[in-house]
């Protein structure tokens, strides 16, 4: 009599490394879904989640996020890059743009004096609850240093000094080259110059409160309250040259009123401000959000 052994079957669970965002974006027109479609299945990819949006039923935008699972992705992406050039770009006339979701992306936070916005990343990203490496925190200031090394992250103090702007972005930039993928100023009080954006090569986010083109300058939380403002609330968008008015990723407002003191209203403006950053933040390192001009999509179900 012959005895086998019963062994359960193995189940291959995907690997972290084996999980791909794929953006895509352009003019629409009928069979993009089916073309992308057939190009990830052919190479054994297992779609998980499939958004897209047309700006308009006819000669709209075109964009989609999808998310897939392919069996040693880092080994078969050349091949899937030659086939979306060849099927998504060449035959359809569409850009694509093709990340590994366990690679997070690496982050530098600038930041000022106030400390909200910069310790709730911090937080949020020692909890795993954001898919970034903050590689730095950088400041006008060394008032935050020691907050920022119980993180054990590196924090550079890059004074601006005698109104030198230019000497200190020169120094940002060769902090900055090559170490990150993007840079979030988390109340960073200084303007950041037109050469500056262009030459980081990297996307900026930047939060503000949402009272803008009214109650600008210093004490914007008093002059609002003053005015008999009900609404209170922030912005986090990209940075352009046009000061404040780049695409929006997120907002949001909380009601205030005549009982609440100038304070409340600074208090509940900060608890505001970190939720709208931390979304955007999360938002923008999972490949959710698109630029198309001076709007966004946003992937964000």
């Amino acid at each position: 009599m012959t005895i086998t052994e019963d062994r359960p079957t193995r189940i291959e669970t995907p690997r972290a490394g084996d999980e791909g965002c794929l953006i895509v974006s352009g003019n629409d027109s009928p069979g993009i879904v089916v073309a992308l479609s057939a190009v990830l299945s052919e190479l054994g990819a297992n779609i998980v989640s499939f958004d897209q949006h047309s700006t308009d039923l006819i000669g709209g935008r075109f964009f989609l996020r999808t998310m897939f699972r392919l069996q040693d992705l880092a080994l078969a992406r050349p091949l899937l890059q030659t086939a979306l050039d060849r099927e998504i770009r060449d035959k359809l006339g569409l850009e694509w743009r093709l990340t590994e979701s366990s690679k997070p992306k690496r982050v530098a936070l600038f930041t000022s004096k106030t400390d909200h916005c910069l310790l709730d990343l911090l937080w949020r990203h020692s909890r795993g609850e954001l898919n970034i490496s903050v590689e730095m925190v950088v400041s006008n200031h060394p008032d935050l240093a020691e907050k920022v090394r119980a993180f054990g992250i590196p924090y550079f103090f890059v004074p601006v000094e005698n109104g030198d702007k230019k000497a200190a972005e020169q120094e940002h930039l060769r902090l900055l080259n090559g170490n990150v993928d993007f840079v979030v100023l988390a109340r960073y009080m200084q303007i950041i110059s037109g050469e500056f954006i262009r030459d980081v090569g990297v996307p900026i986010i930047n939060i503000h409160h949402s009272f803008l083109p009214a109650f600008i300058g210093a004490g914007p939380y008093k002059k609002a309250r003053d005015r008999g403002v009900k609404l209170i609330g922030a912005t986090a968008h990209y940075v352009t040259e046009d000061l404040d008015e780049g695409p929006i990723i997120e907002q949001d407002v909380v009601r205030v009123s005549h009982s609440d003191s100038t304070q409340n209203f600074v208090r509940r403006g900060a608890d505001v401000e970190r939720q709208v950053l931390s979304r955007a933040v999360a938002w923008h390192s999972e490949d959710r959000v698109v630029r198309d001009g001076n709007t966004t999509i946003v992937f964000a179900s």
